[in-house]
C-alpha cells in the first residue's frame, strides 16, 4: 500500500495549487471536493540501476496525496488514515500571517481530534451494554476526553490510544509556507505540466518540493529500495528498520507469503560491477533471511514460492 499524505489549509492557501504541483493533476479547487492524486518520488539512482539491467520501463516511488476541501471535524476527517499531514498555509496575500494561519490549522486539527473522541465514546457507550469487553475502552475514552477538555493534546497522553482512534494531531506535521518563505506554488504547477527538462531550466535548478519530499523522508524515516528486472525497474518506499519480509510485502502480498530468500546488493554496487552476475562473482550479492533489515539503496530480488 501506497504512503499517504494529506494536504490541509485555510481557504485561499493554495493547497490544491500545491496538490496539482505534486500529483500534476490539474485539479480545480472546489468546496466539497476531495482531490486524490498519486505524487512520484524522483530519485536519480532509479535511473542508473535502470540502465545496468537494460529496463524497458522505470517506475518511480510514489505517495498517494490527498487533498482535503476546507476544514472542519467532518471534512478532516478524511485525512484520519494518512500517514503524514501537509499544512499549508498563505504567505502572498496582503496583511498574511502564516504563523497565524499554522495557529488556527493546529487548532482545527485539535478541535476535529475531540469531536471524534466524543462520537468514538457515545458509540462504544452503546456497544458495551451488548458487550461487557469493551467497558476499558469506554473508561479510557473518557479519561482521554477529560484530558482533551482539560487543554491537553493526544499528543501528550501518555498511555496507549485505542487503535480505532486514527488521532490527526498525532500525526508527522508537515509545514509549507506557499509565500516568499516557501515556495511559489502556481509556478511549481505551471512548471509541473512542461517536460522535466523545460522545468528544470526555467527554474535554473531542482523543484522547491523536492525540499517537502526531504522533509517527508525524514518526518516518517523512509528509505528506498529498487527492484531490477528488464521488464520494469522500480524504487520503493519503507519504514527504516523494516525487513525483507515486509519489502516483499510492500510489493505483493503474494510474494510476502510465500517467501523464501531474498538476494540484495547495494545499488552502487551493482552500477560499480555493471550487472548480477559480476557483483555475485566478487561477492558483493547475498542472500538474506525474512529478517534481514533492508537498508536504504539495497536492490532486492525476492525469492518466492506460492
Amino acid at each position: 500500500m501506497a504512503l499517504e499524505i494529506g494536504i490541509v489549509g485555510l481557504p485561499g492557501s493554495g493547497k490544491t495549487t500545491v496538490f496539482n504541483a505534486l500529483t500534476r493533476a490539474g485539479a480545480e479547487g472546489a468546496f466539497g471536493k476531495e482531490n486524490v492524486g498519486m505524487a512520484q518520488i524522483e530519485d536519480e539512482r532509479l535511473e542508473q540501476v535502470a540502465q545496468v539491467v537494460g529496463a524497458r520501463k522505470l517506475t518511480p516511488a510514489s505517495v498517494r496525496v490527498v487533498d482535503v476541501p476546507g476544514t472542519g471535524a467532518a471534512l478532516l476527517g478524511n485525512v484520519r488514515q494518512v500517514d503524514a499531514v501537509l499544512a499549508v498555509v498563505n504567505g502572498w496575500a496582503d496583511g498574511a500571517d502564516p504563523a497565524a494561519d499554522l495557529e488556527t490549522l493546529q487548532l482545527e486539527l485539535l478541535v476535529a481530534d475531540r469531536d471524534h473522541v466524543e462520537r468514538r465514546l457515545e458509540r462504544v457507550v452503546k456497544q458495551a451494554r451488548a458487550d461487557p469487553s469493551l467497558r476499558g475502552e469506554v473508561e479510557t475514552l473518557e479519561r482521554i476526553l477529560a484530558h482533551l477538555e482539560a487543554g491537553g493534546a493526544l499528543a501528550e497522553w501518555e498511555g496507549d490510544l485505542p487503535g480505532e482512534l486514527e488521532p490527526l494531531t498525532t500525526k508527522p506535521l508537515i509545514v509549507l509556507e506557499n509565500g516568499p518563505g516557501g515556495i511559489d506554488a502556481k509556478l511549481e504547477a505551471e512548471l509541473a505540466e512542461l517536460p522535466e527538462e523545460e522545468a528544470e531550466a526555467f527554474r535554473e535548478g531542482a523543484s522547491a518540493l523536492g525540499d517537502v519530499v526531504r522533509r517527508l523522508f525524514a518526518a516518517l524515516d523512509l528509505i528506498v529500495f529498487f527492484t531490477a528486472g528488464e521488464k520494469e525497474t522500480r524504487a520503493w518506499t519503507l519504514r527504516r528498520g523494516q525487513t525483507a519480509l515486509d519489502a516483499a510485502g510492500t510489493i505483493h502480498s503474494d510474494i510476502a507469503r510465500g517467501f523464501i530468500r531474498c538476494e540484495v546488493i547495494g545499488w552502487h554496487d551493482l552500477v560499480e560491477c555493471g550487472s548480477h552476475a559480476e557483483a555475485a562473482r566478487r561477492g558483493l550479492q547475498r542472500l538474506e533471511g525474512k529478517t534481514y533489515e533492508v537498508q536504504d539503496g539495497d536492490v532486492l530480488n525476492v525469492r518466492f514460492n506460492v
